[in-house]
Parts: structure tokens; sequence; C-alpha cells
């Protein structure tokens, strides 16, 4: 069974990537156009994350960024992402506190860990990988994590247990407090769109075979 269509199945049952999650999350539009933008400066990620904590403090819990949104207002200034005209957000972006676990929702092998350095990139960043005889092997990316909470390459998890935690401005790219969520196919990963968190206007038509919707397996 491909995914996503393994969350129509009753032999599959994904479990939450954080515990805890309550009531409703605070949706944050990034796209561009956003009335975000004119209320803080988001290309200062210090106040961004003050300003995500003034809006959620009391009233959220959680929050989310969507998959698939145009971000060329917030992404022009990286070099790496201007190149290519990669403006479109590959990952569901999950708001939780700063050092907040985070479980494998599925059985995993951590089939690459690592720390991508550089403003805007990951900063630590695990890929896990998931086979069952239920469905297709495919791999779920998780990045702007804590550098020391990183699972060595190999290391088998159970679904429910941690994997890793959420990084602070200096190790995690210099991004608010938050994990990209990517699922990659067996496709995707064997044509190179591990390192990839975006994609440009181009690559859009394609993207389902390669790095579909994260909301089939996210859960709370």
């Amino acid at each position: 069974m491909k995914y996503p269509y393994m969350a129509y199945s009753d032999k599959v049952t994904p479990l939450p990537v954080f515990k805890g999650l309550t009531g409703d999350p605070f949706v944050v539009d990034l796209s561009v156009g956003s009335q975000v933008f004119d209320t803080v400066d988001i290309h200062d990620q210090h106040a961004f994350q003050a300003w995500l904590e003034t809006r959620m403090k009391g009233r959220y819990t959680w929050g989310l960024a969507s998959y698939l949104e145009d971000r060329q207002t917030i992404l022009s200034k990286y070099p790496q992402m201007k190149e290519e005209e990669r403006w479109f957000h590959l990952g569901l972006d999950i708001i939780v506190d700063l050092d907040t676990p985070l479980y494998a929702p599925l059985d995993s092998v951590v089939q690459e860990s690592g720390y991508e350095e550089g403003e805007g990139n990951y900063g630590g960043n695990v890929l896990l990988r998931h086979d069952s005889p239920d469905f297709d092997t495919f791999y779920s990316l998780y990045g702007h994590l804590k550098r020391t909470s990183l699972p060595e390459p190999g290391t088998v998890f159970k679904a429910g247990q941690e994997f890793a935690r959420i990084g602070d401005f200096h190790e995690n790219g210099n991004w608010f407090y938050h994990t990209h969520l990517q699922v990659i196919t067996q496709k995707g990963y064997d044509t190179g769109w591990v390192s990839r968190g975006y994609c440009n206007a181009g690559d859009l038509s394609v993207m389902d075979g390669l790095c579909p919707s994260p909301l089939s397996l996210f859960r709370r």
C-alpha cells in the first residue's frame, strides 16, 4: 500500500510525533502577502519567535505552518533557495517549545542523522525509514533539532519512542522553534529529495510521488 493511503488501513495507526498537544493549533500563514509580515520582521527569527509566543500565550499550546506554501518572501534572502527559485514548502512545520521531545510515529530505523550548517538550513536533522508488510517503504524527515539529541544512523525505534528534541537558534538553522516534518517516498529518496525542503514551481506537478503531504502521517 502506498503512502498516504495507509491512512485508510486498519493495520496502520501512526502515533503522535509530539505528546500532549491539546486544543486547536495556532495556524501561521507564511505565504507571499501574509498579514503576518505587516506585524513582525520575518527575517528576524528571534523577533518572530517572540511574536509567536505573544500570540500563543494562554490560548494555544502548539501551532502549524502549511505544506506547499509559497514562501518566496521569507526565502529570497537565502542564496541556496534563490538560485533555483525553490519557494514551495515541502514539509509541515509543527510549532512547539524549545527542547520538546519528538517520538517515532511508526516503527523506524534511522536512515540518516546529521547537522546541516548554515542559516536557513536544517541544523540538526533526522531521517527515519519506515518498513512494513502493510505499506511501501517510505521516509520521514525532521529538521531544526537539538544537535546533542541526534540518534546514530542504524538506531531502531519502536513507534512511540523518543528519538530527538527541538533545537535552539544556534543549532536549528536559525529558525523559530519547530520541526519541519517531510514525507519522502522511496523514489524521492533515490532522486535526492532528502536534501531539499522546498521545490520550485516546475516541480509541483510531480511532488505527490516524491514528497507527498505529511498530513496522513501526523497525529496528535
